[in-house]
């Protein structure tokens, strides 16, 4: 019997959040200043350092695995939800690169799955985006051969259904 390797870890970039934190930068530096005017506005300065850390740690808790067999997706601060694609599921992937993410070294991973609980998935914001990719490609291309499944599209039937399915 195979054992399940891990090949790939990551999380998201913090650059997700340079919009909610440049707003919550904003906002507490207004409450500050209303501050010298109405010193108990001085309390209100929770509320933009509050959402900082909340978007923090929304970012921050979400992991992306990439293993031999599957693609593990974990997310929630306080409760936690563990989702997985089996590889042999996934159908298209394409990989955007922003300019703000060509700056930083980042790009977003867009899937397109036949997995009934996941059918389109973004892994967004991550560093060497081009490599995991391909990692994801090869792996995909492994799993169908090993388990000799094969993708098949249908164009539109006389009901003018379009869809696709798994033969195996």
């Amino acid at each position: 019997m195979n054992e399940e390797n891990s090949i790939w870890k990551g999380s998201p970039s913090q650059w997700l959040n340079i919009g909610p934190f440049g707003v919550s930068i904003a906002l507490g530096v207004a409450i500050i200043v209303g501050g010298m005017f109405f010193p108990p506005l001085f309390a209100a300065i929770i509320l933009p350092l509050g959402f900082m850390v909340w978007k923090y740690l929304v970012v921050r808790t979400q992991v992306f695995e990439l293993t031999s067999e599957r693609l593990r997706i974990t997310r929630g601060v306080i409760n936690q939800q563990v989702d997985e694609i089996e590889l042999y599921r996934v159908k298209d992937s394409l990989m955007i690169r922003t300019w703000w993410m060509r700056l930083t070294g980042l790009a977003s991973i867009q899937l397109e799955t036949s997995d009934r609980t996941i059918p389109s998935l973004t892994i967004p914001a991550i560093h060497g985006g081009t490599e995991m990719r391909e990692l994801l490609r090869k792996q995909v291309e492994f799993q169908r051969d090993k388990k000799r499944v094969r993708e098949m599209d249908f164009d539109e039937t006389a009901s003018g259904d379009v869809g696709s399915d798994m033969v195996g």
